[in-house]
This record gives C-alpha cells, structure tokens and sequence, in this order.
C-alpha cells in the first residue's frame, strides 16, 4: 500500500507507478485500491471500481525485468472488466501484449494509451469482487485511522471472505 503521506522519493517505482495511475483513475470517476487479492495466489498492484460498478486491473511494471518475472498476469483477466499496464516512459512497451491496456504512467499522474478490451464479468463473481474490494478499502482505512487494530484482528482479508 502506498502511503499517502510518504515522500515520492521513498516509493519503489512500481509505488510511483501505481500513484499516478490510481489519481489519474480517480480524475475519471473511479475509485482505487491497491494489493487486492481476488483469489489466493493473486495480488493485483491496482483495482480500481468504476462509476458504473466497472473493474478494472491495473499491473505496475517497472522495467523490463518485472514484467519478465511475472508469470501471473493472465490468471488477473477472470477477475476484471478490463486488464491494463501501466508503465514508465522509458519502458519497452512492445513487450507488452497486444490484447491488453496500456497505460504510461509517473507519479503524478497517467493516461491511457491503449484501452484494454471489455470482458464482462458474470454478476456473482462482481458481487463477491465488490465486496472484497469494499472490505479491502474498509480495512484499509480502518487501520491507517488505528495502527494497533492490526494487533485486533487478522488482517488477510481471505480468511475475514471466507474464501481461503
């Protein structure tokens, strides 16, 4: 999660990464979380919930060898509308697959190159997707306002799902 109050030059690029790409998202309506897990074994970099109930995958890459390393990707498409990169200037975007988004991306702000196509997700899994993300930035929240509630509770939010 990336801290608000964090200086930039503290963040990891894939953080300034998903820093700009979650306040250019909300600049369209859309409300963001980051390191959700839908399903054990996946941990998106973003998600984001559109204004028409839309979710959207965003994957941070932060140079060739990250995107490289992640084996994961295509396991992240069943659980959104819309699947997107974001990157840096400076990275190598033919890599990057065709059939997917891109958005190019710096700590302040993004834009979307390529809009990633429209896979409609059936209407139970949005349910339970809504759901954990509404958990998610509940929790969030919960334990940036009480640091100590982490000690409270178990904080995987899987297990508070009941789906781990």
């Amino acid at each position: 999660m990336t801290d608000a109050t964090a200086p930039l030059d503290s963040l990891m690029p894939g953080q300034l990464l998903a820093r700009g790409t979650c306040r250019y998202l909300a600049s369209l309506g859309f409300v963001t979380v980051e390191e959700l897990v839908p399903t054990p074994g996946l941990r998106v970099d973003v998600m984001a919930l559109g204004p028409k109930g839309e979710i959207w995958v965003i994957e941070c890459k932060s140079g060739r060898a990250d995107f490289a390393s992640d084996h994961k990707w295509q396991g992240y498409l069943e659980w959104c509308d819309r699947f997107f990169w974001a990157v840096d200037g400076t990275f190598p975007t033919e890599l990057l697959p065709d059939e997917t988004g891109l958005v190019i991306a710096d700590g302040y702000d993004a834009e979307i190159l390529r809009m990633g196509p429209e896979s409609k997700l059936a209407g139970a899994r949005r349910k339970v997707l809504t759901q954990k993300f509404a958990r998610h930035a509940a929790r969030r929240l919960q334990t940036f306002r009480d640091p100590g509630i982490r000690a409270l509770v178990d904080t995987d939010d899987d297990r508070l799902s009941g789906q781990g």
